[in-house]
């Protein structure tokens, strides 16, 4: 290895080197980006301590609700968008350097030969920038606008709602065929825990409105 090292011309040296680092780097990025979308996927992580009472006293529910599918994702698609970028950086000089050691024996002009790495890497850009604009796309069609979807959605308590808008509880509701979990008030009575019920307006993008579905007005 070491005599393989040496003799190398410094110009090859150089490129191995570069070529080797943005390996390395580029290896790196990937691992870190599966690691964030592994733990962006869609959930919720609900840290509900319910320590309900009689009467209904007490509703200490430290919810952690975060729905963090469109922070850590996005800043990564958001990177791949800009072309000045540390990881488009990256991926040229991966895709320059490794066309330039390959095509070293096969192609003789080294004009020709930095020109077809030069190609080569401005096309690895370009494909990673398009595969990020796509997961961008794929992210934002999955995303839901409760404002929008969540009118007449139907559900169930999944904490007691107190009545008349005196506090808050939680339901879960089934928007946009996922099921969804959501602070919620009503107008009427006191909605116990499994009580299916309908939203009736989206208070704000964490609160909505609800009332008991077989609920009967006289």
């Amino acid at each position: 290895m070491i005599e393989w090292w040496n003799s190398l011309e410094p110009a090859m040296k150089v490129l191995w080197a570069v070529t080797l680092s943005a390996s390395l780097v580029f290896v790196i990025q990937t691992v870190m980006t599966f690691l964030g979308a592994a733990g962006d996927s869609d959930f919720d992580i609900n840290t509900d301590f319910d320590t309900e009472v009689p009467g209904d006293v007490a509703d200490g529910s430290a919810d952690v609700g975060a729905d963090v599918t469109a922070g850590h994702d996005a800043a990564h698609a958001g990177s791949g968008m800009n072309l000045l970028t540390f990881r488009n950086l990256v991926n040229f000089l991966l895709g320059f350097g490794w066309t330039a050691i390959l095509l070293q024996d096969g192609v003789p002009s080294v004009s020709l030969r930095l020109l077809i790495a030069i190609v080569v890497g401005i096309a690895l850009v370009a494909l990673v920038m398009l595969l990020f604009k796509w997961l961008t796309g794929m992210q934002e069609s999955g995303n839901i606008n409760v404002f929008k979807s969540a009118v007449d959605c139907q559900g169930t308590v999944y904490l007691t709602v107190p009545a008349e808008r005196s506090g808050e509880g939680k339901v879960q509701i089934t928007i946009n065929n996922a099921v969804r979990e959501y602070e919620a008030v009503t107008d009427g009575p006191a909605l116990k825990t499994g009580t299916r019920i309908r939203v009736v307006e989206v208070v704000s993008a964490n609160t909505l409105l609800v009332e008991e579905i077989n609920s009967v007005i006289i």
